[in-house]
């Protein structure tokens, strides 16, 4: 064994590393890798909170922009209320305005809406799943759970899922390009079958090319803006313009991940498997198509048979009118946002039941608000089974774990609450109609757009009330299931069973 006693070229190794750490220029070049990793952590470490913060962060900056005096048509900067209030309507996906939009933006502020909606469009979890994918330059696993949960926030359990997903956690990669590419195929085709349509009732082209996408995005992201003052009067009796909205309201409400797999089914049936047997649809999918039709039919019967005779909606119209139009205002009540008359003209009776079908809302992961049509009939489901003195609920062939039911319990609950106390304090803010209180703050948390004129007229602080409530009821279900269930943990004792009187 030989002995060194010239300098140890490992110490100098070592000073080296220690002085390039040492370095300020350095060791400046690390602070956004620094923030990245901080930022990647705290999204893998507490997804909910993440996309809360995701969404808060797009509202101020967004209210910031539309405070500027170049989003005002008239060159002015726009109060704080006003801007933080389109900001959370734009963001939210939710249609609800305290200005005129059509008129009170400038081209500069009707770009930052069209830019806002289709960015509030993708949902929360899906977002903050993107945007930590352009942080950490990679879709991890808890990526893909993040953006797993915004289909279903079962994906949040520490355990395995114990049900058909309607997206595999391996395909939430496609998921999300599904997402980007479907919202942006559907708009476009939506445009070019608006474009012509404008063109034919005299508008100008650059406009109608406007127009046409501008509706398509209001459609499909189910938030009900219209560029032009005079709102859908110009097209209460262009049915087709109106079926145009129609289907993208509806393709918008369904959800992405039902999208997702009709477009798995479209290619499976080009490319049967070897078996030949084509992609069976998930519990999921069939539940949130059955229950949109079946809300949708059920719905236009009921304005049928109470609006039929009201001269401020559909007294003045023919039979046929009054089918389509309940058809259409039964589409808009669940999300859409759009409106052929005034709104506040309904009976008490059909306020009723818009406050109900708005309530519900769409499908989960889409651009509909809501408690979700799949929590509705998981509801219903658990219903029928304990009439019937069955245990388990079943749907198509499939038994429903009693975990979804507590979850959906859950959402129902949160979301009832959140409209009774926004309700008690509009109410108490502004001393207006229950009725009307009620229907504004509904469609505030349901994210539908719908007004009777409340929201533009009333104060400030009870703007800034419907605002919070946008917020809440479009980032707080979601948000809400996730944590729920990534909260639940094994318990390793049982306490002695006693049952309460319940009904």
């Amino acid at each position: 064994m030989s002995l060194r006693t010239g300098p140890d070229p490992r110490a100098g190794a070592g000073r080296r590393r220690t002085g390039t750490t040492g370095n300020p220029v350095l060791r400046a070049r690390t602070v956004p890798a620094r923030i990245r990793s901080a930022l990647r952590e705290f999204s893998e470490h507490s997804p909910s909170r993440f996309a809360i913060l995701v969404f808060g962060g797009l509202i101020v900056l967004f209210t910031v922009l539309f405070s500027l005096p170049i989003s005002s048509a008239e060159g002015r900067v726009t109060n704080f209320v006003d801007s933080l209030f389109t900001a959370v309507s734009v963001i939210c996906v939710t249609g609800l305005s305290t200005v005129d939009m059509a008129t009170h933006w400038s081209p500069f502020g009707h770009a930052l809406i069209y830019i806002g909606v289709n960015i509030g469009a993708l949902g929360v979890l899906t977002l903050a799943s993107i945007l930590g994918l352009v942080i950490s330059r990679r879709l991890g696993l808890r990526a893909k759970l993040i953006a797993a949960s915004d289909t279903n926030p079962l994906r949040m359990h520490h355990g395995p899922v114990a049900e058909g997903q309607a997206v595999r956690l391996g395909e939430i990669g496609g998921l999300l390009v599904t997402v980007a590419v479907s919202a942006l195929v559907i708009e476009v085709g939506l445009a070019l079958l608006l474009f012509p349509r404008m063109l034919a009732d005299g508008i100008p082209p650059l406009t109608a090319a406007w127009e046409s996408l501008y509706y398509s995005a209001m459609a499909f992201t189910n938030t009900g803006f219209s560029p032009n003052a005079e709102g859908l009067a110009p097209f209460a009796n262009d049915y087709f313009f109106l079926s145009v909205l129609m289907i993208g309201v509806f393709l918008g409400s369904i959800g992405f991940p039902v999208i997702y797999t009709f477009t798995r089914s479209i290619k499976a049936r080009r490319r049967r498997d070897r078996a030949g047997k084509p992609a069976r649809w998930s519990v999921h999918v069939k539940l949130t198509l059955v229950t949109s039709l079946l809300l949708f039919v059920v719905g236009a019967v009921l304005y049928l048979v109470l609006e039929f005779d009201n001269p401020g909606s559909f007294g003045s119209l023919n039979a046929g009118d009054t089918v389509f139009q309940s058809f259409f205002l039964s589409m808009m009540t669940r999300s859409g946002g759009f409106s052929t008359f005034d709104i506040s003209q309904l009976n008490g009776s059909s306020l009723l039941v818009t406050d109900m079908l708005m309530f519900i809302g769409g499908g989960s992961a889409s651009t509909a608000g809501g408690i979700k049509v799949t929590t509705l009939a998981v509801l219903f489901l658990a219903a029928f089974a304990e009439a019937r003195g069955v245990q388990d609920m079943e749907a198509f062939g499939r038994r429903i774990p009693s975990d979804v039911l507590r979850l959906a319990v859950s959402v129902v609950l949160w979301g009832a609450t959140t409209v009774a106390v926004s309700t008690v304090v509009v109410l108490q803010i502004t001393k207006a109609p229950l009725d009307y209180v009620l229907f504004d703050v509904i469609s505030a948390f349901a994210t539908s757009g719908l007004s009777t004129g409340l929201t533009a007229s009333a104060s400030e602080p009870a703007q800034v009330v419907i605002a919070i409530t946008m917020f809440m009821g479009r980032v707080g279900t979601v948000t809400l299931a996730a944590a729920l269930a990534a909260s639940e943990r094994r318990q390793l004792f049982k306490r002695p069973e006693e049952r309460p009187i319940v009904g």
